[in-house]
C-alpha cells in the first residue's frame, strides 16, 4: 500500500504542481457465495480485499472537475462541477465518476471542483468489483470534502444508482456496499431486501485464493442484463414481486407457466439463497467440508442453470477442487462469462493450488492465470 500511495501522490504533484488534500481508497471484493442473487432482492456472502482503488484530490476554486487516471496512462476528463455531466464518449472509464457526480447533484448534494488523481491495483474485467471501487473511491471522497456526512450504505446505494442510470449496468448493491462498509478478517452477509448486513469472521487458518482465468469479462457488454431480464420475467409469471418470494415447491408447481430459460434462471437464483444462508453457518462453524459442498453445488448451478461459467472457468474450478478435496471450497467468483475463481482453502494447501493451476491450466487453455492471495479488509475511508 505505501508504494502505491507514494506512486499516487507524486503522479498528482507532476500533473497538477499541488499536493493533495486528501487521499482515500476503496477496496475490490471476492464473493464467496451468492451470485446474481442481489438484484434479485436475496442474500450474499462478500469480503472486501485487500486490493484497492486510491485517489488523491484538492479542490479547487474554478467550479471544474478534472480527473486523470495513472491506470489509464494519464487519460484525462474533465468537466463542470455545477451541472449534470454528459458520457465522456473518449473517456468511458470516466463515466463511472460522472454518474456518481450526477447523483450527488440528484438529490440536491453540491459538488466543488476538485483535482483528481486515481491509481488501483484491482485487475479490471477479473469480477473483483474494481468499477464498484473506483466509484466508491469517488464518493467517499465527495463526502469528505464536502461535509456531506453519508454513511456507507447511502454512498452504497448511490453508486449503485450511478452504475444503474448513468454506465448502463443493471448490477445489484453488493459489490458497493461491501466496497463501502467491508470488515477486516470478515466476510459480510448481506440481505440485498432489508440491506443489513451480518459480519461472518473469517478463520485465521485459512486463505482467500483467487485466480484470475484471464478471460476477460466486461458486463455491460455480456449476458449480465441478459440474466437480471431473464429473473424478472419469472419472478412476473409467478406474480412475485422477487425471485426471493418464490421457494422451489412453488417455483415447480408452477414451471409451465413460464420460458424453460427463466424456470432455469429462477431455480439457480432460489437455490443460491438458501447455499448463501447455510454457507454462512458452515464458515461460522469451521465445518469446510459443509462450506465446500455449498460452494461446489453453487459452481455447478451458476454453470448449468444460470450458464454464465467458460471452460476456462470450469477447468480451473476442477483443478482446484482435486487439490482441496473436502478441505474448503472453490467456486466462479463475480458476474461470470469469465473472470475469477474464488478458493477458500488451508493455508498449507495454497502452494500446491498455486502449483496445480500452473502445471496444467496453460497447457489446457493457452492460458496463463494470475494468482492473488488475499486479506479481508475495511471498507472504503480516508487515509491521510
Amino acid at each position: 500500500m505505501r508504494e502505491l500511495i507514494e506512486r499516487l501522490t507524486g503522479s498528482f504533484r507532476n500533473y497538477f504542481r499541488v499536493e493533495p488534500q486528501g487521499i482515500f481508497q476503496a477496496p475490490g471484493r471476492v464473493n464467496l457465495i451468492g451470485e446474481h442473487t442481489d438484484y434479485n432482492q436475496g442474500f450474499v456472502l462478500p469480503c472486501a480485499i485487500d486490493r484497492r482503488t486510491y485517489m488523491a484530490v484538492r479542490t479547487r476554486s474554478d467550479g471544474r472537475l478534472r480527473v486523470v487516471s495513472a491506470n489509464m496512462d494519464g487519460r484525462a476528463s474533465e468537466w463542470l462541477a455545477s451541472n449534470p455531466p454528459p458520457a465522456d464518449r473518449d473517456n468511458p472509464w470516466a463515466n463511472y465518476l460522472r454518474g456518481v457526480h450526477a447523483q450527488f447533484l440528484k438529490q440536491g448534494r453540491a459538488v466543488s471542483g476538485m483535482d483528481i488523481l486515481t491509481l488501483g491495483d484491482i485487475p479490471q474485467g477479473a469480477g473483483l468489483s474494481s468499477s464498484a471501487s473506483f466509484c466508491v473511491v469517488f464518493a467517499t471522497a465527495v463526502n469528505h470534502v464536502m461535509g456531506a456526512g453519508m454513511s456507507a450504505l447511502q454512498i452504497a446505494l448511490l453508486c449503485q444508482a450511478a452504475e444503474n442510470e448513468f454506465v448502463g449496468c443493471n448490477c445489484g448493491i453488493m459489490d458497493q456496499l461491501i466496497s463501502a462498509a467491508g470488515r477486516e478478517r470478515h466476510a459480510l452477509l448481506i440481505d440485498c431486501r432489508s440491506l443489513e448486513y451480518q459480519p461472518v469472521a473469517l478463520p485465521d487458518d485459512m486463505d482467500a485464493v483467487i485466480i484470475n482465468s484471464k478471460v476477460a469479462r466486461g458486463l455491460i457488454g455480456s449476458g449480465y442484463n441478459d440474466r437480471r431480464r431473464q429473473c424478472e420475467a419469472a419472478a412476473a409469471a409467478l406474480k412475485a414481486g422477487s425471485l426471493r418470494d418464490v421457494g422451489m415447491a412453488e417455483l415447480l408447481a408452477d414451471e409451465t407457466v413460464m420460458d424453460p430459460v427463466c424456470f432455469r434462471r429462477a431455480r439457480h437464483v432460489i437455490t443460491e439463497n438458501a447455499r448463501t444462508k447455510a454457507a454462512a453457518l458452515a464458515l461460522a462453524g469451521g465445518d469446510y467440508a459443509a462450506l465446500g459442498g455449498l460452494m461446489a453445488a453453487s459452481h455447478i448451478s451458476m454453470r448449468d442453470d444460470f450458464a454464465i461459467t467458460t471452460p476456462e472457468i470450469d477447468f480451473l474450478v476442477s483443478t482446484v477442487g482435486c487439490v482441496l478435496q473436502n478441505r474448503g471450497g472453490v467456486r466462479m467468483t463475480g458476474g461470470g462469462f469469465g473472470g475469477c475463481v474464488v478458493a477458500l482453502a488451508p493455508k498449507q494447501l495454497s502452494g500446491r493450488i498455486i502449483d496445480a493451476v500452473n502445471a496444467h491450466y496453460p497447457s489446457e487453455t493457452g492460458l496463463k492465470a494470475e494468482i492473488y492471495l488475499c486479506n479481508a479488509g475495511e471498507g472504503a475511508g480516508r487515509l491521510l
